[in-house]
């Protein structure tokens, strides 16, 4: 699996309309063949900061992404939106997707 955490900062005027900004592209990517996930989230510490986690099944399919239609309009739309170049970390994972983790599960109570 390839995997991708991407934090984007946004201009402060651009930070409500985010979502709404890449929604299309969102969508398109999650109906790609290979994603196997795509999240959006907020920072805690910074409201302007997003932050992408991303998963495709192969090196081929994270290569269809980058360059598909979607994606180099998407990169368009958001050079107008960022505050800073976002910073990116990719790297291939094993397995296919998330797992259980073992050290914490959740207490039922009655």
């Amino acid at each position: 699996m390839i995997f991708i955490v991407v934090k984007m900062t946004v201009r402060p005027e651009h930070t409500k309309e985010w979502l709404t900004l890449v929604g299309d592209f969102t969508r398109a990517t999650r109906e790609e063949p290979g994603n196997l996930f795509f999240e959006w989230s907020t920072s805690v510490d910074n409201p302007n900061q997003f932050v992408l986690v991303e998963g495709f099944a192969s090196r081929e399919a994270g290569d269809a992404h980058v360059n598909s239609v979607h994606f180099k309009k998407a990169m368009d739309t958001m050079a107008d939106a960022i505050a800073t170049t976002p910073q990116i970390i990719s790297t291939e994972a094993p397995g296919s997707g998330w797992s259980a983790m073992a050290e914490l599960t959740p207490r039922h109570t009655s």
